[in-house]
């Protein structure tokens, strides 16, 4: 019998939403380094949010069967990620209120108009990477993880 295979729900629990805590505070370390978050940023930390509200009373209640939402939110925030992650990359558009738009049929006040609506920090730009990793592809493979976490929890004898 393997460590992993002593953990009881409780403890895949608490493993899932303290891993959403650490998450949501690295996001926050970054945006105290000057890397202001975009509009799916923000969009990708309130999953995390909940899945730390959750945990916390799925813990109190002890209802193991809340970690199903808890599954729910990392899958949430993840499918969040790979969304953000291919409109980082330019493979599909992102919402209009993140990203720029097109300019070729607007007339000259369309476009000023446009210009002045423009978001500070877009979706479609990368504000940090290394070795072609971005924040919203760890946030996208690490939260799938989260979610697979709380499966394990939510199926857990005991």
């Amino acid at each position: 019998m393997s460590y992993l295979d002593r953990l009881t729900a409780n403890q895949w629990i608490a493993i899932a939403a303290a891993s959403s805590a650490l998450m949501l505070a690295g996001a926050f370390v970054f945006q105290a380094l000057g890397y202001a978050p975009c509009e799916m940023c923000l969009w990708q930390r309130w999953p995390h949010a909940a899945a730390v509200l959750i945990g916390g009373v799925a813990l109190g209640l002890r209802q193991k069967v809340l970690a199903w939402l808890g599954a729910l939110a990392a899958a949430t925030t993840s499918a969040i990620g790979f969304f953000h992650s291919g409109v980082e990359r330019k493979l599909w558009d992102g919402p209009s209120s993140c990203t720029g738009g097109g300019v070729a049929d607007l007339s000259v006040d369309d476009l000023l108009a446009q210009i002045n609506d423009a978001p500070l920090i877009r979706c479609d730009e990368i504000p940090w990477e290394m070795f072609g990793v971005t924040m919203a592809n760890l946030n996208a493979v690490g939260s799938l993880g989260l979610a697979v976490i709380w499966v394990v929890a939510a199926t857990r004898k005991g």
